[in-house]
């Protein structure tokens, strides 16, 4: 049963969502601008579609969404977006076991890993200092300077944990 601060906060994540949509529309605008690029109406919904999503999402996953707003974009359309998000820095592009590319918002976001469970594809982010301190130590302890790294563990999430146990 919904309650008020569920509401509450569903109504701010959503406000987060639209603040974030039109802060990664305003960047891009001036990057496609810069480019020479044109604006198209097409990778307006494409962004709004992206960026209004949470998680990692696959070509198909996006455009499957893209679809249920405008049909007539296809797969080339999405692709080409998300190339241009990914150069503009508004994206990443991450390559998890799955196979398939998986893109995530990248707009004002801080470094994050990923547990990534093997049987049902959930990925989940986090953030653990003590484990950034230690990459560090191990990197001055061998002379190496760090310039970008990631850090993806595999394994069962919880509840596949749990089904495997019964």
């Amino acid at each position: 049963m919904p309650t008020a601060s569920n509401s509450g906060a569903r109504a701010a994540r959503t406000q987060q969502h639209a603040a974030r949509t039109e802060a990664a529309r305003e960047r891009l605008k001036a990057w496609i601008a810069e480019r020479g690029l044109k604006q198209t109406r097409q990778r307006d919904l494409i962004v709004d579609s992206f960026f209004s999503a949470s998680g990692h999402l696959s070509i198909d996953e996006l455009l499957a969404r893209v679809s249920l707003r405008d049909r007539n974009i296809g797969a080339a359309t999405v692709y080409r977006t998300m190339k241009i998000l990914t150069e503009s820095g508004l994206a990443s592009a991450r390559h998890f076991d799955d196979g398939q590319t998986r893109y995530e918002a990248a707009l004002d976001r801080d470094h994050h890993d990923h547990l990534i469970c093997t049987k049902c594809q959930t990925i989940i982010e986090f953030e653990n200092e003590r484990i950034e301190e230690l990459q560090d130590e191990v990197a001055l302890e061998h002379g190496f300077t760090v310039t970008r790294h990631k850090l993806e563990l595999y394994g069962l999430c919880g509840k596949c944990r749990a089904k495997s146990d019964r």
